[in-house]
């Protein structure tokens, strides 16, 4: 810690912070700011967010007696300043890094993580829970949800607060508003937010009324109860929509400035105070106190390594690497949208993380970001399709799953052409086990009407696209592709028709059959040709389908071969794997199969290369894997115990020995 940290160097938790004198605060959160820019242009991470509630992370720990109050961080990217304040600050450095501290809150990690989060909008439904339990317990302990970055726009915040209202118990949301998540905020929510906030003469009055409620407050709850009516007359007077917190029975205070330190305090302190639901609606800026933040806020939302002093963002691609997968898809679609005016492209307010917004660039008119909203994304996908439009609905894996019953219900059993584009499928490197996307192809491939593939690589996506939207397709179908680099460089190819359920034939062998699904067949490739020079002939299977499956080339592969490996980026059960397994007993056959994959654990954070590796299914753990198998039925004179064969992944579990 450099002597630039004058203060931030004395805390080592919050108990230090409440030691700290008021005109302290102010340095401290300058320090702070600094502590985090430092540390993420090194060490990438989530920029933006941190920086836009520094003053309202200080202000949160030094009125609040946390961890014993409770503090819930939704969206889990907010909450750099917190961990650094709450004991984790020398361990910052290994923050996202394989083993290091998580990118976001984690109850195992530290007792000031009141709840782990890190898909949105769960802040306000955890808070209420705990709210409730504190209450039948009789304990005097706070509950704050700090909800922001856009997170206000998903379903499951209105669920909570509808059913807080109703509670009446103890609990203050914080609402950071700082009109964007990754990219800018959109829908009527948004613009019901800039109602209040730019209204000249509600926040002029309403400064009046703030001054003259923390005196009254003082006077008694006659008094207190005089300036809540008044303060709701100001309101529902001047803002004709301002009654929607009211309605779910909220008291709503705001907008006040999240960047004014001291004043946040006071208001605190008074809202402490206050009985039942509250709300705070504090207006912030996302990147602040970083001017190159400040005014791209999309690009540093998470931007990578960084030369702080100029705002360069470093490119650590070496030369000549292929592109993203997610710029594949984004160009692709443009193509598409050309060809076909009937596709349209939907995502829950990830277009540019999906690449989307190169479609909605030229075709914004069929290109919708409707929000942190996935169940509605996947239904409102179902509508276009009822109509005979052709929608791409891009969304991550991860937060697929909190669509599961749209996809069931409203898709698949209507069989509906909705074409479902899984971005990020596999594991996700430093996001960890919050964002691994590891679970669709179990989750998908047992839906009737669904046809689930996967490519190999960026030029089978281009085709798998394209067939997406022929004729000859009727019913959904789901593309699920990896986050990151692809192989090629020369990817864009003209379109050729996959026909569903069927696979490819990548090398031909003789010893074993390698069946592969999706990008880690491209760790089968390599792991061939060091088996070849080993004196071992595998045959090599892109099955690109596993719903449905290519019997016919399953058929083949069970009458030559007596010995079988599945290789696929998902959890081993119910996976691609399991299907083979289903598909060689329901046809009376015999073979030994190792599956690799994702093992039954939640996977936590670090490189995609070390996490591959630590599941065993990348290159090394392929080969390590035929090599016993093929080896221990040979005659051949091998010390098959100095092969290092045992899998990576074979770790003690909780709870077993």
């Amino acid at each position: 810690m450099t002597s630039e940290y004058r203060i931030l160097s004395k805390v080592s938790d919050p108990s230090d912070l409440r030691k700290l004198r008021k005109e302290d605060l102010i340095v401290l959160a300058n320090e702070l700011r600094q502590f985090i820019i430092d540390s993420v242009s090194t060490n990438p991470g989530h920029l933006g967010a941190s920086l836009g509630v520094v003053e309202l992370t200080i202000a949160l720990h030094y009125v609040f007696n946390t961890p014993y109050d409770k503090i819930i961080w939704d969206v889990g990217h907010q909450a750099y300043g917190h961990k650094i304040l709450t004991g984790r600050r020398d361990k910052f450095h290994t923050n996202r890094k394989y083993k290091g501290l998580s990118g976001f809150p984690k109850m195992s990690e530290s007792e000031y993580d009141a709840f782990g989060t890190g898909h949105s909008s769960t802040s306000i439904s955890a808070a209420l829970g705990m709210a409730i339990a504190a209450e039948r317990k009789k304990e005097n302990r706070h509950i704050v949800a700090v909800i922001g970055d856009g997170a206000m726009t998903a379903g499951l915040a209105f669920e909570g607060m509808n059913n807080a209202g109703i509670q009446k118990s103890n609990l203050l949301v914080i609402l950071n508003d700082n009109n964007i998540s990754i990219d800018p905020n959109v829908g009527a929510f948004k613009e019901y937010l800039l109602d209040i906030t730019t209204s000249r003469t509600y926040n002029r009055i309403k400064d009046e009324i703030w001054k003259a409620l923390g005196k009254i407050s003082r006077m008694g709850p006659d008094a207190r109860s005089f300036a809540a009516q008044l303060e709701a007359g100001l309101k529902s007077t001047i803002l004709d929509r301002s009654s929607l917190f009211e309605g779910l029975n909220f008291r709503y205070f705001g907008p006040i400035d999240g960047h004014d330190l001291l004043h946040l305090i006071d208001v605190l302190n008074d809202l402490k105070k206050l009985p039942g639901p509250k709300l705070l609606h504090c207006r912030t800026i996302k990147g602040k106190g970083y001017k190159f933040a400040e005014e791209n806020q999309t690009k540093f939302h998470s931007p990578g390594p960084f030369i702080k002093e100029t705002g360069e963002i470093i490119d650590t691609s070496p030369p000549g690497t292929p592109p993203t997968y997610q710029e594949v898809f984004g160009e692709t679609m443009v193509e598409l949208a050309r060809l076909n005016d009937k596709i349209c492209g939907i995502t829950p307010a990830m277009p540019t993380g999906c690449a989307l917004n190169l479609m909605m660039k030229e075709f914004p008119d069929r290109t919708f970001d409707v929000g942190i909203a996935e169940q509605h994304a996947v239904t409102f996908s179902a509508g276009l399709a009822t109509q005979g439009f052709i929608p791409y609905c891009n969304i991550y894996s991860s937060f697929l799953q909190r669509a599961y019953d749209q996809i069931i219900h409203d898709v698949a059993l209507q069989n509906l052409h909705v074409v479902f584009c899984i971005d990020r499928g596999g594991l996700v490197g430093s996001d960890g086990a919050t964002h691994h996307g590891f679970f669709d192809i179990a989750f998908m491939r047992n839906i009737p009407n669904v046809i689930v593939s996967a490519p190999m690589d960026e030029i089978e996506l281009r085709n798998l696209l394209y067939t997406a939207q022929l004729g000859k397709i009727k019913c959904p179908i789901s593309i699920r592709y990896p986050k990151g680099n692809g192989i090629h460089t020369d990817w864009r190819k003209p379109f050729e028709e996959i026909e569903p359920g069927k696979a490819r034939l990548i090398s031909e062998g003789k010893d074993i059959a390698i069946l592969t699904f999706g990008h880690p067949g491209n760790y089968a490739v390599k792991a061939t040709e060091i088996l070849r020079n080993e004196g071992i002939s595998p045959a090599h299977y892109d099955m690109r389908f596993v719903s449905p499956l290519d019997e016919e080339v399953l058929h083949s592969v069970f009458k030559k071969f007596k010995k079988v490996v599945t290789v696929e980026d998902g959890i081993l059960k119910g996976g691609f794997g399991s299907a083979i397994i289903e598909f060689m007993t329901s046809h009376g056959y015999h073979a030994e199969i190792r599956r690799l994959g994702i093992p039954d654990y939640f996977v936590e954070h670090g490189t995609q290369e070390e996490l591959t590796a630590e599941c065993g299914f990348d290159v090394e753990g392929i080969v390590r894997t035929v090599r016993e198998m093929v080896l221990r039925s040979t005659k051949k004179n091998y010390n098959i115990d100095n092969l290092n064969i045992i899998p990576k992944f074979n770790r003690v579990f909780p709870g077993k020995k």
